[in-house]
C-alpha cells in the first residue's frame, strides 16, 4: 500500500481526540441488529436490518424518515420508542473493538483527552462508554443538536471542552463522519476495521487501534491510502 499524504496539522498532536461510537470505539452491530429485529418484528415493519445498515451513522430519526418510519406514519407510530428500549436492552451484546481499551489508556497517558460525537441517544451511549472505562471529557449526540453529516455535534464538542479545530481530530467509519469533519474544519482519520468506507479525497486511514496512539503522540502516522 502507498502511505497516505499527511494530513493538515498531522505534525502537531492533538489535544482532543474525538470518536465516532458505532464502528470505531464499540462492535455494535450485533447489539443493533437483536434490537432492530426485534422491535421490527414486534410492529410488522418490513424493512430488513441490512437496509437500516446501510444508513449508520445518521440519526436514528433521519435514518426513519429515509424508510417513512417517522412519527404518525402507520406501522411507525412508536417505533422510535421503541427501537430506544430494545436497544438499551441489547447493549450488552456490544463489544469493544479489540485494541480500543489499550488504545485509549495510551492516547490518555499521552496528554490527549477523549471525546465522543455520536448520533446515538445519550440513553444509548452511555451504558456503551461505561465499558470502555475512559475519561472521555465530552459526549455529544444528536439530543444536543443536529446530527452528522452536520457539523453542529462536532462543534459543540469542541465549544464544551474550549478546543480550537485545529488542535482536534475525529475519528470516524461512514462517510457521514467523514462529512460533517470537513464541515466543522476538522483533521479527520478513518477506521478502517470499522462499517463504511471512506469517500475521496481520501484522508489518513488507520488500520488498528493501536495507531490512534501514534497520532496523539504526534508520531509519524502508519496509515494508508
Amino acid at each position: 500500500m502507498l502511505s497516505n499524504p499527511p494530513l493538515p496539522g498531522s505534525e502537531s498532536c492533538p489535544e482532543l481526540m474525538l470518536f465516532d461510537l458505532d464502528g470505531v470505539l464499540m462492535d455494535s452491530l450485533p447489539a443493533m441488529r437483536a434490537a432492530w429485529e426485534a422491535v421490527t418484528a414486534e410492529l410488522g415493519v418490513p424493512v430488513p436490518f441490512a437496509a437500516y445498515a446501510q444508513h449508520l451513522g445518521r440519526p436514528f430519526g433521519d435514518i426513519l424518515a429515509l424508510f417513512d418510519l417517522g412519527k404518525g406514519e402507520e406501522g411507525g407510530a412508536g417505533f422510535a420508542e421503541a427501537y430506544e428500549s430494545a436497544a438499551v436492552r441489547f447493549a450488552h451484546l456490544a463489544r469493544p473493538f479489540p485494541g480500543v481499551e489499550q488504545a485509549l489508556q495510551d492516547i490518555v497517558a499521552a496528554d490527549c483527552r477523549l471525546g465522543v460525537v455520536t448520533s446515538k441517544s445519550a440513553a444509548r451511549a452511555q451504558p456503551m462508554l461505561a465499558v470502555l472505562g475512559a475519561p472521555f471529557a465530552v459526549l455529544r449526540t444528536p439530543d444536543q443538536g443536529r446530527g452528522k453529516p452536520s457539523p453542529d455535534t462536532l462543534l459543540l464538542a469542541l465549544v464544551e471542552a474550549a478546543t480550537d479545530p485545529a488542535d482536534a481530530l475525529y475519528v470516524g467509519d461512514m462517510p457521514v463522519d467523514q462529512e460533517a469533519a470537513q464541515r466543522a474544519g476538522l483533521r479527520y482519520a478513518h477506521a478502517a476495521w470499522g462499517y463504511g468506507a471512506p469517500t475521496k479525497p481520501l484522508p489518513l486511514i488507520l488500520q488498528e487501534p493501536s495507531q490512534l496512539v501514534d497520532l496523539a503522540r504526534g508520531l509519524p502516522s502508519r496509515g494508508t491510502a
